[in-house]
């Protein structure tokens, strides 16, 4: 269990958040962290890279010259991988990159990973009737009265993503919006200050309890 400290839009202390997840062993938390975080990279790649064999490059139907008497080399296609413009040997073919990891196995991966960044973990009020129309420099000037530095990566969690706040936000260097239900470990693990409101928080101990 770890308890937070909430501020307002001001940036004043108001109260205390407590943040209690399920989270793994101490001696088994980095293992399954890692396995986690190896598996969304892993997934997230396309497997779309292709090389074409000698029978799949144009061209090369005719032997280049006869079998003997020309005193050269043997030929038998001019699209053999040892001639310039021919195939690739062993190049590489669409594939699928994805790694299985269970689902409860990735909840706790991500709860630990959460939780271990509470140190770094921000929780403000719910701001966004603050924001009746978008306006980036108002959320910049929020950041810093939280106590988050200019040019740290950030992610912003939030129960539901309103227009105006969303508008504001997109155009802030290294800040990212989450939705609290959609957290993935590698934002949570590269971002060095993390801001959520208490709904968020609630919504990710309900969310990714079990």
């Amino acid at each position: 269990m770890v308890d937070c400290i909430i501020k307002n839009w001001q940036g004043e202390e108001t109260g205390q958040a407590t943040l209690e997840l399920k989270v793994a062993k101490e001696e088994n938390a980095a293992h399954i962290v890692h396995r986690a975080l190896v598996r969304q990279r892993t997934n997230g790649r396309q497997g779309t890279a292709s090389s074409k064999t000698r029978s799949e490059v144009r061209g090369g139907g005719r032997k280049p010259w006869r079998q003997k008497g020309t005193g050269r080399a043997r030929a038998g296609s001019n699209r053999s991988p040892l001639w310039r413009g021919g195939g690739v040997i062993f190049g590489p073919k669409p594939r699928d990159f994805n790694i299985k990891m269970n689902r409860k196995e990735r909840r706790l991966a991500l709860r630990t990973a959460f939780q271990s960044r509470s140190e770094d973990l921000v929780i403000v009020e719910n701001f966004a009737a603050q924001f009746t129309k978008p306006k980036t420099k108002e959320l910049v000037l929020a950041l810093s009265r939280w106590g988050v530095e200019q040019g740290k990566t950030i992610i912003l969690i939030l129960p539901d993503i309103p227009d105006n706040v969303y508008l504001s936000a997109r155009n802030v260097p290294c800040l990212k919006l989450l939705r609290a239900d959609s957290l993935n470990i590698y934002d949570l693990l590269v971002a060095e200050k993390i801001i959520a409101t208490p709904e968020a928080l609630s919504k990710i101990q309900e969310v990714y309890s079990d």
